[in-house]
């Protein structure tokens, strides 16, 4: 009869695990990235009682497993863009400074005052390593955003297409452009466009560009001329070389399109350079002078004003010049049985014997997810789900409560005998 009370109390501990469990589950509802877990129960060996035939009668409940449950949790927007979230599987991977590694589920993510990108509780977020031509080199490390810049690009394609008047007259004075502090005579020509170019330290130059009608039908000639000297008040306008334009009957540009010129900025420290002028699609017809479309391929050094990350988990940043750099790949671990992670708070998980080691991928191939920036996880929880839980470990709380009562009022009865 004694057995009876052992057995109730085996009921009590489990059921008051479980109601543990539950309560923690509905205490992190709020905890990003969280994965609820559940209370496993199995019975305690059984007591066999001698007979004609084998007969057992159970010896109680026992708590055989918590199982954590990885089932995907709502993602929430948010204004912070390393705001991470996983869809699918996989963890994010974050490193101790000097100490061990870490696994995650929680992607809220900031810069610390170094220029690491680190979780809350100050641990570094593990990612591959970007070559400077923004391939991924297979090297897993901290993220380091501080002192970013985009390096100037030096301009050598410049692409000017113009229409040029055909009803037009040649000038009224003819070319006579010298090198001096004087642009050119405005009766010298018929249409002038500029353009900006760079060179070799992102230092920005004006290049302007002087269209002259020849005296033969059809026919222009482009002079290139730009400015050597780096003191605004005693400019050296510097003529870098001419190229003629012919036009057939329609108006189409018969002649190769491109011209090689050569610029020296040495001035500003800057290396020689040479820029390809391309009047590619540049017509000749009877409407007014008209830049269709010009650009260049230079620019200047850039500053990081912004970060973005992709599904693919790409870090990159965006810098003033208007180029994007990509810095990093976040990388994600996944395990064969991850409900065998160990939790050691802090929304953070350590790998155990039983949970396997971890498999590094990038985000969106085979195995794991994808990573989407101004999101983040919500947990798992089902409050309507734990409740019910509760309720039903409540009952079996009481239940098991009341089995300890009716033996030892058995007991009771026992022992009145006596007297």
């Amino acid at each position: 009869m004694l057995t009876s009370l052992f057995t109730g109390i085996s009921g009590l501990n489990a059921n008051g695990l479980a109601l543990s469990v539950i309560g923690d589950n509905i205490a992190n509802a709020n905890t990003v990235g969280f994965k609820a877990s559940r209370t496993i129960f199995g019975d305690i060996l059984s007591q066999t009682i001698s007979g004609t035939s084998a007969m057992q009668v159970g010896r109680g409940v026992m708590v055989i497993d918590i199982q954590k449950m990885f089932t995907q949790g709502t993602l929430e927007t948010t204004a912070n863009p390393l705001d991470l979230a996983i869809e699918g599987d996989g963890f994010f991977v974050v490193r101790q400074i000097n100490g061990p590694i870490y696994y995650t589920r929680a992607g809220q993510f900031r810069i610390d005052k170094e220029g690491y990108v680190i979780d809350p509780n100050g641990y570094r977020l593990q990612a591959y390593q970007m070559a400077p031509d923004g391939s991924v080199t297979g090297a897993i490390g901290d993220v380091y955003l501080a002192g970013l810049m985009s390096d100037p690009r030096a301009t050598d394609e410049v692409k000017i297409q113009v229409n040029l008047d055909s009803r037009l007259s040649p000038p009224s004075q003819s070319w006579n452009f010298t090198t001096g502090p004087n642009l050119p005579d405005p009766n010298t020509y018929n249409f002038s466009t500029a353009i900006t170019v760079y060179d070799s330290l992102g230092n920005p130059h004006l290049v302007y560009t002087y269209f002259v009608k020849n005296t033969t039908v059809g026919q222009w000639t482009a002079h290139i001329i730009y400015n050597t000297s780096p003191d605004p008040n005693n400019p050296n306008y510097t003529e870098a070389g001419t190229f003629t334009l012919i036009f057939d009957e329609y108006g189409t540009l018969t002649t190769p399109p491109t011209g090689q010129f050569d610029f020296d900025f040495s001035a500003w420290g800057a290396a020689a350079q040479s820029i390809t002028f391309n009047f590619a699609d540049s017509t000749q017809y009877g409407s007014p002078n008209a830049v269709v479309f010009q650009t260049q391929n230079g620019y200047s050094a850039g500053n990081l004003i912004a970060i973005t990350v992709d599904q693919d988990g790409v870090i990159s940043g965006v810098f003033t010049n208007g180029q994007v750099k990509k810095v990093a790949q976040v990388v994600l671990a996944k395990f064969v049985a991850p409900h065998y992670l160990t939790k050691v708070g802090k929304n953070l998980f350590i790998e155990s014997y039983s949970s396997g080691g971890p498999t590094y991928g990038a985000p969106g191939t085979v195995g794991v997810g994808k990573v989407f920036a101004n999101s983040l996880e919500s947990s798992n929880v089902d409050l309507a789900e734990e409740f019910i839980r509760m309720i039903a470990a409540q009952r079996a709380y009481q239940a098991n409560v009341r089995v300890i009562t009716t033996t030892d009022n058995i007991l009771d009865e026992l022992m009145n005998i006596i007297r």
